[in-house]
């Protein structure tokens, strides 16, 4: 038996398999993919949206919409190509992500709750009164001895004068 002959009826199963894309495809994903950017742009730029969360569970559902379509119109991801494979392991791959995203936030959030301490929890630091931990107050020099000189200048002077 030849090569040939091993592999004759190889290529009938694959015919499901052939990508037909056109330019108008390509087209459609890339104003799309526009829309879904600009669209949350204007939202965060004009302050549309005044709820954080709100606007993190908007922004997070374009996301993923624009996800799929980059998935669909430009990585052409379906359930026909190759028997379905490609969308396994793409499935397995957000599935996989999915899971490592939310146990990383439940870690980083658990540590924070349980290693830092809070505001609220936290000793209250005793601190001196304020009139006890303040300096003596310097008071200007009244205008009497401001006009005599000062001790130090005073035996310097009567040192010279005495001789």
């Amino acid at each position: 038996m030849s090569a040939h002959d091993l592999h004759a009826g190889h290529g009938d199963h694959h015919d499901h398999d052939d990508l037909h894309v056109t330019m108008g495809d390509y087209v459609k994903g890339f104003i799309l993919a526009v829309i879904l950017t600009v669209i949350p742009f204007y939202l965060v730029m004009s302050g549309a949206i005044e709820d954080r969360a709100t606007g993190l569970v908007v922004l997070g559902a374009f996301a993923i919409v624009q996800v799929v379509v980059h998935m669909v119109y430009f990585l052409h991801m379906n359930g026909k190509i190759q028997g379905g494979w490609t969308m396994l392991s793409t499935v397995f791959t957000a599935v996989f992500l999915a899971i490592a995203v939310a146990g990383t936030l439940w870690v980083m959030y658990q540590m924070n709750a349980h290693m830092m301490p809070t505001h609220e929890s936290a000793p209250a630091v005793s601190q001196p009164a304020a009139a006890d931990t303040a300096a003596p107050a310097v008071q200007a020099p009244a205008a009497s001895e401001a006009a005599a000189p000062a001790p130090a200048e005073q035996s310097a002077h009567g040192a010279h004068g005495s001789n």
